[in-house]
């Protein structure tokens, strides 16, 4: 091992789904940085333009992909314009926040479609591809919320779950195939998907207080996480959850004691 390269991607492809905004974008950015040739790809191809250009801007190689990660055919295709891919990270997901006894069935059906089936699909098609190449890392936004619950998360805490479940059971299929497959659990990130909560200032405050750091996370505090399991720094390691979310599984943080 050459303890100076490990992090080192050049003269790899990754493809970063959800590249648009929050944490995809910052993940496709930092995945430049250290040389990959990012295919930047999002439900709005005109966000992951941007993107692009960031990248570019920075001396860094891209190129902006249009891509409904629930539509499996878009996938095939999206792969086959792609020489190969050594790295895979998927972010999208959405939630509805309501009571569990008040969620609709089409509110049901939207939360898993992307974030379940949508997430299936990806790594069931890019998982193909690493496994024919014999090499390859893929890397799924979890949440805190596959561990822990509150009030209103019921569907999306069961679907960021179930993902993590299919990464360490693709981890342990691809294992003798050279493919490491992994999840992310970041705790609170100022993207798209919070700003709800940042525009209520008591609910954006409470979620401070909770973690031990005592302030949210911005996307690109991700980007260490993802480098590493992207790179040879992460070769033995595979079916893992990294938690990166400022401490807010480790403590319980409702009441501090008077020591």
């Amino acid at each position: 091992m050459q303890y100076r390269t490990m992090f080192n991607l050049d003269g790899r492809t990754a493809l970063v789904v959800g590249a648009g905004s929050g944490i995809g974008q910052a993940a496709a950015c930092g995945l430049a940085a250290f040389g990959a040739h990012v295919a930047c790809a999002d439900l709005k191809l005109a966000d992951a333009e941007t993107t692009v250009a960031q990248i570019r801007s920075e001396g860094g190689h891209a190129h902006a992909l249009d891509l409904d990660m629930r539509d499996g055919a878009a996938i095939r295709t999206a792969l086959t314009a792609l020489d190969r891919v050594d790295i895979l990270v998927c972010t999208p997901s959405i939630n509805v926040r309501k009571p569990f006894l008040e969620i609709s069935d089409d509110e049901f059906d939207r939360v898993i479609n992307l974030n379940l089936r949508g997430t299936f699909l990806l790594l069931r098609e890019v998982g193909k591809v690493m496994a024919a190449q014999g090499r390859g890392s893929i890397i799924v936004f979890s949440s805190i919320r596959a561990q822990v619950v509150e009030p209103g998360q019921s569907v999306y805490a069961a679907t960021k779950a179930g993902v993590v479940q299919m990464v360490r059971t693709l981890a342990a299929e691809l294992g003798q195939q050279g493919v490491r497959v992994n999840a992310i659990a970041p705790g609170v990130v100022e993207t798209p998907l919070t700003a709800q909560i940042k525009n209520n200032p008591a609910w954006y405050q409470a979620y401070a207080e909770k973690g031990i750091l005592k302030r949210w996370a911005q996307p690109d505090e991700m980007v260490g996480a993802v480098v590493y399991l992207a790179a040879d720094a992460s070769s033995y390691v595979t079916g893992s959850l990294l938690f990166v979310d400022g401490g807010w599984t480790a403590a319980d943080g409702r009441f501090a004691p008077p020591l």
